[in-house]
């Protein structure tokens, strides 16, 4: 019951109510009516048996009719009629007593009560025989079913704004920051509504904020390295000259890097997935580098993939830097199969679990094992790709496994 949808909780509760209702209602009916058949008999007895114990004593007709007038009665007088009425009529009782015999006969809504007694005969007719009870029954039956149904309609349209108010955080979930909570009821929903709303406010606040402190971060990197970049030209060819080069070149990857993390972890972000070679994806990755490329021994075992190879090429860059910046060895192995690609080094195992070292911009602390944005760009760029980046400790090395 905890996973049901509300809309569904609520329809198959009216209808199991309405249900119910119903089963009673004809219960009732049925009961209702077989006690008015015995309480009809019971009146008709009585009525038969003052007749019957009467008749000998010659009753005047005055009596006759104050009689009829106070039992409801009437006597059908045409014996043709009465002929009719027997042959026609259904018997739905039949009894004798000490004063005679009786018979109860039902024709359409009326009923008849035929007498004898000694060879006379007697037919009367019911004035209260229509069913006006059952009537009833089924008019208040009917008003509560109406009612019933009027507040099932009403239950579900204050309901439906729910259905709205979800496809509209779905909407915000799968990238529209633009979306506006239209419901602006006082109930409820209304204030579920409003709060929405404004948290979607405070986050396209803070995001356009995170823009723009990047851009401005960015721009303001790279002017000095760029003046920087220009600056070593001017110094003549040497050691010191290279060095500058490349700590300048790194800088700038850096900030290429920053620019990317970025543009990936926005939620508009989308991926490009086409067929890749992993021998070009895993050269390009050690071309970012700018590395040794005899350190890494590539093992390709499954030379076809369907990835985004900009993404791929970027994660797998930043595990083989981070392989061959913190692994004891002289060689880094790249293994990739259909299901996996691994990256191994030779080293000590890491003190914390991976989750600690995925943090981003980690404190100086934290980045004593030498651990921080690069394993972050990862754990994104898996995340993107549908990927999921594992860590374990094996034969004295570090494997770090994105398993497809």
């Amino acid at each position: 019951m905890k996973n049901i949808s509300v809309n569904l909780f609520i329809n198959i509760l009216f209808t199991l109510v309405l249900s119910l209702l119903i089963g009673a209602f004809f219960a009732f009916v049925s009961l209702d009516k077989e006690r008015q058949k015995n309480a009809q008999i019971a009146r008709y007895k009585l009525i038969s048996n003052a007749l019957l114990s009467t008749a000998s004593l010659n009753p005047s007709n005055e009596d006759m009719e104050k009689f009829y007038k106070n039992s409801r009665v009437r006597p059908v007088a045409i014996k043709a009629n009465r002929k009719l009425i027997i042959s026609k009529g259904e018997s739905i009782f039949e009894g004798e007593s000490v004063y005679g015999r009786m018979q109860i006969l039902t024709v359409g809504d009326t009923n008849y009560i035929y007498l004898q007694r000694y060879g006379t005969e007697m037919m009367l007719k019911d004035m209260n025989s229509k069913e006006v009870r059952v009537e009833l029954t089924i008019f208040i039956a009917s008003l509560i079913a109406l009612l019933f149904l009027f507040f099932y309609i009403v239950t579900m349209r204050k309901l439906a704004p729910l259905k709205r108010l979800n496809r509209e955080i779905l909407e915000f979930a799968n990238g529209n920051m633009n979306v506006k909570i239209t419901h602006k009821s006082r109930d409820e929903i209304g204030q579920i509504g409003q709060s929405f709303d404004d948290a979607i406010h405070h986050i396209k606040t803070l995001l356009e904020s995170k823009n723009l402190f990047m851009r401005n971060m960015m721009h303001e990197l790279k002017t000095p390295i760029t003046k920087g970049r220009i600056a070593v030209e001017m110094i003549e060819n040497g050691l010191s000259k290279r060095t500058l080069i490349h700590a300048f070149e790194r800088m700038n990857e850096l900030i290429n890097e920053l620019a990317y993390v970025e543009h990936i972890t926005t939620q508009g972000f989308q991926k490009t997935l086409q067929e890749v070679n992993m021998n070009h994806v895993i050269n390009g990755s050690l071309e970012l580098l700018l590395c040794d490329k005899n350190r890494v021994l590539v093992i390709i075992k499954e030379e076809k993939l369907i990835t985004d190879e900009k993404l791929l090429t970027l994660a797998l860059k930043n595990l083989i830097d981070n392989a061959l910046k913190y692994g004891e060895g002289e060689e880094v192995e790249v293994i990739t199969n259909k299901s996996s690609i691994k990256v191994i080094s030779k080293g000590k195992s890491l003190e914390y679990p991976l989750a600690y070292y995925l943090e981003p911009f980690t404190q100086e602390e934290k980045r004593q094992s030498g651990f921080g944005l690069g394993l972050y760009i990862v754990d994104n760029i898996a995340k993107r790709l549908g990927y999921h980046l594992h860590y374990y400790y094996r034969n004295s090395s570090n494997v770090f496994e994105l398993q497809i």
